[in-house]
């Protein structure tokens, strides 16, 4: 019997780690399957305890959850405990074991996908929820200057300061205090590329030759953010879809024990248009 994975979100249906986690398997010879698992809000636990009870062996967890996972969890690792977030549920011997792999599949997505030097940057984080919660500590571990998180509730971006802060020059903001101010890496780790708008941010933000990442994926590399920033002059712009396949393939090493080739994955996806 194959062994069952999924990812579990609201919204979940346009999550393409199916697609993904279904190539790794191929590209390994690894026999599983990976499905979605759409969860109301306010429904994660009783879903978790579903598939788990249903033989399910690990979960994805993608908005709104990865908050919810890290409290259901009976251990996390050391990534995890800094995020207070995971999106990497295993299920062995009765407990549920938590990570996070967004930080690693962000920094291999800029650093060996786009080729970009984290080292010194002023960085802007758009959002204070559970994915910039997760990209953090790596950021931080790779030298960055200075993280400013921006926040419509400002005092969601003050937790982040008073908690990371602690480990780099870190800032919170909101929204209306961006003015004046150019970054040179802007991250946007909140969910509004996924309802066609943009965040309020200023065209000042984006400092000459910038580098602007989406985490949300679209068709073609295209959201409302990323066209934003290229009309303000961004010098690299991408979306999420790199970020996706690189934490997949963390997820799937920590699953599996068999760490995929990303590329062609990745390959695949965008000559689907993706």
């Amino acid at each position: 019997m194959r062994e069952r994975y999924a990812v579990i979100g609201n919204p979940v249906t346009h999550s393409k780690s199916p697609q993904i986690h279904s190539a790794f398997a191929r590209q390994t010879s690894q026999d599983i399957v990976y499905v979605r698992l759409a969860a109301p809000k306010g429904g994660f636990r009783a879903e978790l305890d579903r598939f788990i009870a249903h033989g399910g062996r690990g979960l994805n967890v993608t908005v709104p959850f990865k908050q919810e996972a890290a409290a259901a969890c009976t251990a996390v690792s050391e990534r995890g405990k800094f995020a207070q977030a995971v999106n990497t549920l295993t299920f062995k011997d009765g407990k549920i074991v938590g990570d996070n792999t967004d930080g690693a599949g962000l920094l291999r997505d800029l650093e060996k996908n786009l080729h970009v030097g984290l080292h010194g940057r002023r960085v802007l984080i758009l959002g204070a929820g559970g994915a910039a919660r997760g990209v953090m500590m790596p950021l931080i571990a790779r030298g960055v200057r200075m993280i400013v998180v921006a926040n419509r509730d400002r005092s969601k971006a003050q937790a982040l300061e008073e908690r990371f802060g602690l480990f780099g020059n870190v800032r919170a903001r909101g929204y209306d205090e961006l003015a004046g101010n150019g970054y040179e890496l802007i991250i946007n780790a909140t969910s509004a590329s996924l309802q066609g708008v943009l965040p309020p941010v200023p065209g000042s933000v984006f400092a000459p030759d910038c580098v602007v990442y989406d985490m949300v994926y679209a068709a073609g590399g295209q959201t409302p953010f990323l066209q934003f920033a290229r009309e303000c002059g961004a010098l690299i712009t991408s979306d999420g879809l790199g970020m996706l396949v690189e934490q997949a393939a963390e997820s799937f090493f920590i699953w599996r024990g068999v760490r995929p080739d990303t590329a062609p994955v990745l390959e695949l996806l965008r000559a689907a248009g993706v």
